[in-house]
């Protein structure tokens, strides 16, 4: 009988609220409240909602439209409910929809939200509105979990990678479905006995085209936006931390790999080694890492470059994930004083070029201090290189971030890589150590409204130099109908990272970016309006050198599809020969400047479809030629098993002689197979025009076990000219997850 008086219950409340669907701007603005209740008995974990126990909290519920519109409640109601003891927290949902032909991707873990049906639980325990701990759940029971760091301002702020221990089940009913989530508490980081913490929820309903939050968030802003929480309150305060918090993350692996190229034996190798996770306190957690592996971590998706500078890859390995935005989010982009994909990297005293080498040991402590301070310590040490005559280096960095006000704060941070061997090889390229100091604000009002960061930083190493600092800001406003940002950034000459990630030195730019947004009456445009950008690069004694200007035009569909078009002005001074292609060509010459106009148009259709596609081309002057380019993918999804998504760049550039006229493409079809919601087969194949290479990866993933896995590596490389192989490797790895 107890579904009986569920649904009953369920059914009373949406009539009534059915009848209220009007809009009330201090109502929208009113932070909602839900109640979890002690449990006594647990939860059968099944997906439906059976014990009487859920309703004796009160439920997140009544939930914002934030698309199309932002300005009613949701339709099809959505409500969620909370339990504890002293051992988990318990959550379940239900979600109606208007039918059960849902959008399901595929049946792998750490799905994105967009473009399928899913709902998302959004934790803030230290109500910091800054870091979040992110479930998920879809209507076939396929779990995701996530972090959000710096506020959830935009997609770089959403990590997927992240992992942990817990479970979910999901059910499927008659226009709607549910779920039932049991996180254990050793799981999260949290204030031990707190009352309260800041809570919200974001769905997605691809049948009535919906997307809704329990906290309204208006739609100028992201819908994981943590400047929008609601509370939760736990019936008699949230149970003490965990006094025994300890999980041991061992491996074994091993593989066989072989250089054609060097014409070298067959190497097999095998190893062993593992990572732990040790809960201090409330909210820090120390990780240790004892002769790590990564060779599990997806390979890279490669690009075509033909601007002067490196190109960024974002951090995928876990150990480094947890509060990485404390340690890695100092500076701006590219000016930022740690990069963690450095360590572990030696470069070739000859050339420059960057090395893979082995890590030894590694800790890192971080996480919340109290409701105001964060604090993260790391330390690692890497192997030496003796083919290089490199030694082997220590990476230490510490980062402290105090709060002020309600969700700005100002932090510290200092980055150290030594050689503490007798080896020394202090050249140019490989000092014995560099340091970098610095100190950043970071501003982020209640409403979000205004955003920015102010930051100064310092290097220091046995190469002396005066101008080794960088120094920044950023400002953004944020209203219903205007995005305005304007930023600034000086790199000096000498300023030398080199744990962190800054691909040019010695100029100054400055920037503006305008977007005006207007939400017309057409049914079928959402938004659309004009946007403008201008920048400036000059340099210490050379004065302006490069600048641009683009102007465009942006529509947002209620299908959910884009449309963006523009043009605009470019101008670079080449100081130095430069090669645009990467190819060896003839470069152009340095000393003398370039302007050009180029104009394009962008394009992404409606996700929710079986196929779907994202376009982008651009056409116009290059330095002193031509260059056309047309790249996206196209992908088609055979629900609910995977997708098959082919990924391709095609650039053109015509220069007069004797300079390059190149075709540069690329082309990589990524497939992606679930066998089931634990067997994963994923395969990236990458045809790359401008490095002579085609390379295959592909990669089986067996979860056996929460947070366990075995996985089986297949990595070539060929010579895309002659499609002779270049190298080979084979690896397999199992992980396992012991909680102690």
């Amino acid at each position: 009988m107890k579904p009986f008086f569920f649904c009953l219950a369920l059914a009373c409340h949406t009539v009534a609220w059915a009848q209220t669907l009007t809009f009330d701007e201090h109502d929208a603005n009113r932070a909602p409240e839900a109640i979890a209740v002690r449990f006594t008995d647990g939860i059968d974990l099944d997906g439906q909602l059976d014990e009487l126990e859920w309703q004796n909290g009160a439920p997140a519920k009544d939930f914002w439209e934030t698309f199309p519109s932002d300005t009613s409640r949701s339709t099809y109601p959505t409500e969620i409910y909370f339990g504890f003891d002293d051992q988990n927290l318990y959550v379940a949902a239900i979600c109606r929809t208007p039918g059960s032909a849902f959008v399901i991707p595929s049946l792998r873990r750490d799905y994105r939200a967009g473009g399928n049906d899913n709902i998302t639980f959004v934790f803030n325990p230290f109500r910091d509105k800054t870091n979040a701990i992110v479930f998920g759940m879809n209507p076939y029971g396929v779990n995701r979990e996530a972090l959000i760091y710096n506020g959830g301002e935009s997609s770089e702020d959403f990590r997927e990678e992240w992992d942990n221990k817990w479970r979910g089940e999901s059910y499927i009913g008659e226009d709607y479905w549910s779920c039932e989530l049991v996180i254990p508490f050793s799981s999260l980081r949290f204030p031990s006995g707190a009352t309260e913490w800041f809570f919200n929820s974001y769905r997605m309903d691809t049948q009535s085209n919906t997307r809704s939050t329990w906290h309204r968030i208006p739609q100028n802003q992201t819908i994981m936006s943590l400047a929008y929480m609601g509370s939760l309150k736990f019936q008699g305060g949230a149970p003490a931390a965990q006094g025994k918090n300890i999980a041991v993350i061992p491996y074994a692996g091993g593989g066989m790999r072989k250089d054609y190229q060097a014409d070298t034996p067959t190497d097999f190798d095998g190893d062993i080694g593992g990572d732990a996770k040790v809960g201090i306190g409330s909210g820090l957690n120390l990780d240790l890492t004892v002769n790590p592996d990564f060779s599990q971590v997806e390979v890279d998706e490669q690009v075509i470059n033909t601007t002067r500078f490196e190109v960024f890859f974002p951090e995928r390995r876990q150990f480094f994930l947890e509060n990485a935005d404390l340690f890695g989010s100092f500076g701006f982009e590219r000016a930022n004083p740690f990069f963690s994909r450095r360590i572990g990297v030696t470069r070739d005293t000859t050339t420059g070029e960057g090395l893979q080498n082995a890590i030894y040991f590694g800790a890192r402590l971080s996480g919340k201090l109290n409701d105001d301070w964060r604090v993260g310590l790391l330390n690692m040490q890497a192997a030496k290189n003796s083919d290089q005559g490199l030694p082997s280096f220590n990476y230490t960095v510490a980062a402290t971030q105090r709060r002020i006000g309600a969700r700005s704060n100002v932090g510290g941070i200092f980055v150290n890589k030594q050689n503490f061997t007798n080896f020394s090889d202090s050249t140019e390229r490989n000092p014995d150590f560099n340091r970098v100091a610095g100190l950043d604000f970071n501003l982020a009002t209640r409403d979000n409204a205004w955003n920015g960061k102010t930051f100064v930083h310092r290097s220091f190493s046995q190469l002396d130099g005066g101008d080794d600092y960088t120094h920044g800001l950023n400002l953004e406003y944020r209203h219903r109908n205007w995005n305005i940002e304007y930023d600034h950034l000086y790199v000096g000459e000498e300023f030398n990272a080199e744990v962190g990630f800054v691909p040019r030195r010695g100029y100054f730019t400055s920037g503006l970016q305008a977007a005006y947004i207007t939400y017309p009456t057409n049914p079928g445009v959402i938004q659309k309006g004009p946007v403008f950008e201008a920048r400036l690069f000059s340099q210490p004694g050379d004065g302006l050198t490069d600048r641009n200007v683009s102007g465009g035009y942006q529509w947002r569909f209620a299908n959910t599809s884009r449309f963006n078009t523009g043009a605009g002005y470019e101008y670079i001074f080449l100081f130095d020969d430069f090669d645009p292609s990467r190819t060896g060509a003839t470069p152009l010459p340095g000393d003398r400047g370039y302007g050009f106009w180029r104009a394009g148009a962008e394009y992404e259709s409606d996700s929710r479809k079986r196929v779907s596609t994202g376009l982008e081309t651009e056409v116009g002057e290059f330095f002193n030629g031509y260059g056309y380019s047309l790249s996206g993918n196209l992908q088609y999804r055979y629900q609910p098993f995977g997708s098959i998504d082919l990924r391709f760049s095609y650039q053109y550039i015509d220069l007069p002689d004797p300079y390059a006229s190149k075709a540069l493409f690329l082309i990589g079809p990524r497939i992606d197979f679930t066998f089931t919601k634990s067997v994963f087969l994923t395969t990236f194949l990458q045809y790359n025009d401008q490095i002579n290479n085609i390379n295959v990866n592909a990669r089986l993933q067996w979860r056996f076990a929460p947070v366990s896995d075995f996985f089986l590596v297949y990595t070539d490389n060929y010579d895309s000219l002659d499609l002779g192989v270049k190298n080979r490797a084979i690896v397999a790895k199992v992980t396992y997850w012991l909680n102690i």
